[in-house]
């Protein structure tokens, strides 16, 4: 159950605290402690999601090299068990969003929900429509820690997650593709791609990576921004280390590498967490 729940998925509503971080309030208690609530009900949320997109996709997992191996495609759950469960923590999370956060939240967290729906029954099946969705799906994220502890959101904030998470979807994709190529494959089943679209996905992919870099330079010339930073020059530092992990990500996945998605891989390799602490540490010198 806790691996259909894809517990270890969790890690990606850590964007809840990007805008507490942001903000410099992450010795506010109240708010962390607000932030910990809006984490789990956000996570238990996109559970369910996962739940029921693996129902939905259970005659195109059962075909899949690897995702024949998950609970429902395999057998190892029974069916039945996620169409009780899901409905059950749904109740729960927007109970326990309507108790102890703000109503923006609930708001933000319904139009999540609707979206995934949207996208598990057809958007993903639609090409570009699909990497641009789950691009928006994890800004919605920072979106939904700005309402839940009522912190305000910065175009500069919006506009970097939307780039290099629409990066990191086109790597996602472009992992499947490749692994469909190497098995002969003329596309890949329950999606819109053709093995023949590897090299634009390529380059759309790198060049959103590499657009979220010039709106990190731009944000560092923002007069706000001197404001709220001691040494804004200091943040100069960052680009370079997002340039090059962006470029490492794609060199990874255009090697056939790429066997996790993007963002648990991010999680998972040493040297792109040695660059997360590095950027973190470069914006904390800079205050």
């Amino acid at each position: 159950m806790v691996k259909a729940l894809r517990v270890h998925q969790w890690a990606k509503n850590l964007l809840i605290f990007v805008p507490l971080v942001a903000s410099h309030q992450w010795f506010d208690t109240e708010k962390v402690a607000d932030g910990i609530i809006a984490f789990i009900a956000f996570s238990l949320c996109a559970s369910t999601v996962y739940l029921l997109n693996d129902l939905l996709d259970l005659e195109d997992d059962r075909h899949h090299s690897s995702k024949c191996r998950r609970p429902f495609a395999s057998g190892a759950l029974d069916v039945r068990i996620g169409l009780l469960f899901a409905p059950l923590i749904l109740v729960f999370v927007f109970l326990l969003s309507v108790l102890l956060l703000p109503i923006n939240f609930l708001l933000v967290l319904l139009g999540y929900y609707a979206l995934t729906l949207a996208y598990s029954f057809k958007l993903k099946r639609m090409v570009v429509v699909d990497v641009t969705t789950l691009a928006i799906l994890y800004t919605v994220r920072i979106i939904a820690g700005g309402v839940g502890l009522e912190l305000d959101l910065t175009f500069w904030l919006l506009a970097f997650s939307m780039f290099i998470f629409l990066s990191l979807a086109l790597v996602k994709r472009y992992a499947e593709l490749h692994e469909a190529r190497s098995l002969g494959l003329n596309k890949t089943r329950g999606r819109g791609y053709y093995p023949s679209d590897l090299e634009l996905l390529s380059s759309l992919g790198s060049s959103s990576g590499y657009m979220s870099v010039l709106v990190l330079a731009l944000y560092i010339n923002d007069p706000v921004t001197s404001v709220m930073y001691s040494h804004s020059e200091v943040i100069w530092l960052a680009c370079p280390l997002i340039l090059y992990w962006i470029s490492r990500t794609w060199m990874i996945t255009h090697r056939g590498l790429m066997h996790d998605d993007p963002v648990v891989f991010a999680l998972k390799d040493k040297v792109s967490r040695i660059t997360g602490c590095l950027f973190l540490l470069v914006f904390w010198s800079a205050i």
